[in-house]
């Protein structure tokens, strides 16, 4: 060994972030095992690593004893006396053993475990790093794509996007660049394994905080999310501040933070709504861009019934329910979706009241089916 090892340590150190005293501490303790496989010793030794000028050597620890039966193990008390005369019975001594050929044993055992530690140092360094980002999202790069994954990189280290975590309207190229939200990071033989999710709702939320400064500072709270990935999603959102528009906030100048949101989800479709702590008047946001004539609550089996116009009927449901099931999803509430006639023939619409929710453009399609969608369950914030 030589101070050039003690040089190559230092220079891993201020790289990876490796204690030079660990790997050393690796390399003392395989070397040890290098010494008893090839010179067929007993498991009393050391190994001793100077710091300071590089040497090792290996040293043989002997009990002290008054008749030995072993001279791997054990020495007389006559001969520790000669090496040091306050030895006593019982007293452990260390003989130095150094072969003259371990150098060379030493050089590769050294490298072996240097190697080894470096790779164990960086697969801890990228799980340390990578498990306080679960559920955050970073921007990778596409580097791979088969029947089952894409695999993409995210500088340190390629994470999996697995099929039923990918976008529909989506297809993916090698070196696209793409914002993914980190679902899982799993401790495995081989080093961290990272999964990722262009589908989650969360991947939504995050984007949002990036693009609305009220959100990421506290001002705006996004409450809940309901998402379709690739079709349409719901968000809902509340600020303590009266003189704050959440609506307006997430929206944006002339649209432009929603529309960031948007693009980066390739047209996805995104309602944003006024949270309230009223259900009658949640359910009535959740159901936009459809008016709403009223709303029936069922505390006990946590129901509304939303009556509409009939002209409004199809707009309130949504293409194939979509509309009326993510606003169960962001409610938290099940929601039946009578017209105004259907509610009048079954007298729970007497009276003809205003309109709760805010207008949007409407869509006048004829229908005279009444539907239920139960909540199904999907991303919240408490």
């Amino acid at each position: 060994m030589s101070s050039e090892l003690l040089d190559a340590l230092d220079k891993i150190e201020s790289e990876k972030g490796i204690s030079k005293e660990v790997i050393i501490e690796a390399i003392e303790a395989a070397l040890v095992s290098a010494y008893r496989r090839n010179f067929n010793q007993a498991q009393n030794v050391r190994v001793d690593f100077d710091l300071d000028t590089g040497p090792m050597k290996v040293y043989a620890r002997k009990e002290v004893v008054e008749e030995v039966f072993d001279p791997r193990l054990e020495i007389s008390l006559e001969d520790a006396l000669k090496i040091n005369p306050n030895y006593q019975l019982e007293d452990i001594v260390e003989l130095e053993v150094t072969p003259k050929e371990f150098g060379r044993i030493a050089a590769q055992t050294a490298k072996q475990v240097v190697m080894q530690r470096v790779r164990e140092a960086e697969r801890g360094i990228i799980y340390s790093e990578f498990i306080d980002r679960e559920e955050d999202i970073m921007t990778g790069i596409v580097q791979r794509v088969d029947s089952k994954f894409i695999y993409v990189d995210l500088g340190k280290i390629e994470a999996i996007l697995p099929a039923n975590e990918q976008m529909s309207n989506e297809k993916y190229q090698p070196h696209d660049r793409i914002k993914v939200y980190i679902t899982k990071v799993e401790k495995t033989t081989k080093g961290p394994q990272i999964y990722v999710s262009r589908t989650h709702p969360g991947l939504l939320k995050r984007l949002f905080e990036l693009e609305v400064p009220e959100i990421y500072d506290g001002t705006v709270e996004i409450k809940s999310v309901s998402r379709e990935a690739g079709d349409r999603s719901k968000i809902s959102v509340h600020s303590d501040n009266p003189e704050v528009d959440p609506v307006g906030a997430c929206v944006g100048p002339k649209g432009a933070r929603v529309q960031a949101v948007v693009n980066e989800l390739k047209g996805e479709k995104i309602d944003i709504v006024k949270w309230s702590p009223d259900p009658v008047e949640f359910v009535a946001n959740a159901l936009s861009p459809s008016k709403v004539l009223d709303v029936i609550v069922n505390e006990e089996e946590k129901s509304t019934t939303v009556i509409v116009p009939d002209y409004q009927l199809s707009l309130a449901i949504g293409k194939r329910g979509q509309n009326a099931r993510l606003a169960a999803k962001l409610t938290g509430w099940k929601i039946d979706i009578k017209s105004e006639s259907d509610a009048r023939e079954a007298g729970i619409y007497p009276k003809d009241e205003g309109i709760l929710s805010f207008d949007e453009d409407e869509e006048e399609i004829d229908s005279d089916f009444t539907f239920d969608f139960d909540t199904e369950d999907e991303y919240k914030e408490d």
